[in-house]
């Protein structure tokens, strides 16, 4: 999937995960965390392909993605399984508690969870390609659905750009309309 994809994936995940289950106390400061965890989380995956977004908007990007993608098995392999998953929601937990004395008006759990969501989108997003994910690292399977390999999306082809983004814009606006009032409500506890 493109990184388009990826992010409006990773908000629609959190839009619903914010539905199903309302946050209940959320500042200001902890939502726009939050909305950049759930960013960082949509795109973090692919932190072992040299070319991904993260390394390209970087001064020396393209050498730290270099290093990184040595360092992770390449694109699709660490950083796209569970095992990156555990590993990366980890790290993320770390430079949270790290940063929270700059931060102390942010809920901590509310983004660090937006992170994992954004993670987990990614990687099932990628799951709908032909490449597939190897969610079972160490184990090289990589998994896709469905699971017959022809049937997949190719990764930036019109299929996701006709089918799969608008789709997902679909489905934002369906839970923002049919949710209008649950969503008013967080927003309004949000502000006051």
């Amino acid at each position: 999937m493109t990184a388009r994809t990826h992010d409006l994936a990773a908000a629609t995940t959190l839009l619903l995960v914010a539905l199903v289950q309302p946050p209940a106390q959320l500042t200001l400061a902890t939502l726009r965390a939050a909305v950049l965890a759930k960013q960082l989380g949509g795109i973090g995956p692919d932190i072992g392909q040299p070319t991904a977004p993260l390394w390209r908007n970087l001064p020396e990007g393209h050498v730290v993605g270099k290093l990184f993608g040595k360092l992770l098995g390449g694109h699709r392999f660490v950083s796209h399984s569970l095992l990156g998953l555990a590993l990366f929601g980890w790290l993320s937990n770390l430079l949270l508690h790290a940063l929270h004395p700059v931060m102390l008006q942010v809920a901590l759990a509310p983004v660090w969870w937006a992170f994992v969501l954004g993670y987990l989108s990614h990687l099932f997003m990628d799951s709908l390609t032909k490449e597939g994910v190897p969610w079972l690292l160490p184990i090289p399977y990589k998994f896709g659905l469905p699971p017959l390999r022809r049937l997949r999306l190719t990764t930036g082809k019109s299929a996701e750009a006709l089918l799969v983004f608008p789709l997902l814009v679909a489905v934002d606006v369906w839970l923002c309309a049919h949710y209008y009032d649950r969503l008013l409500a967080i927003v309004h506890r949000t502000i006051s």
